[in-house]
């Protein structure tokens, strides 16, 4: 339902929120290993949340992107659709160009009812909800 891009996003700002603050920044090159991804890649998505005010960047010597208490509080729907785009959760997983409930698709039905709950998670759960989760040992991603 999301890209590999939006995944490699989010683990970026969790990464920034685990170890990130206004008065310690971090660059890119010191997110992309820990979390597995290329530092190309990585830069071009922190910059666009950048851009989108998602997440918080400054340039120079001390700068690096880090996240501010407002940038916690945003909703991960806004991760996924600042990379992703809006159409892209609402897409058929079978790529059909006319799925829709009047005309579904053979997995329609199936699929339908789950990414309904897991775009409503998206809404409702926070970059801090899931970093106070790792925090508290509730889930795990290796930071």
């Amino acid at each position: 339902m999301i890209s590999t891009s939006s995944k490699y996003a989010i683990k970026g700002v969790l990464f920034l929120a685990m170890h990130s603050s206004e008065a310690k920044k971090i660059m890119v090159k010191d997110i992309c290993t820990p979390i597995n991804v290329p530092q190309a890649y990585l830069a071009k998505l922190l910059q666009e949340l950048s851009r989108q005010k998602i997440i918080s960047s400054t340039r120079g010597p001390k700068g690096g992107f880090y996240l501010s208490d407002e940038n916690r509080s945003q909703p991960l729907i806004k991760i996924v659709h600042a990379i992703d785009g809006q159409r892209r959760m609402n897409a058929c997983v079978l790529s059909l160009k006319t799925c829709d409930e009047n005309r579904p698709c053979p997995l329609h039905k199936l699929v339908s009812p789950a990414k309904k709950q897991f775009i409503k998670s998206l809404k409702e759960k926070t970059i801090e909800n899931l970093a106070n989760n790792i925090a508290n040992g509730i889930s795990f991603l290796p930071l």
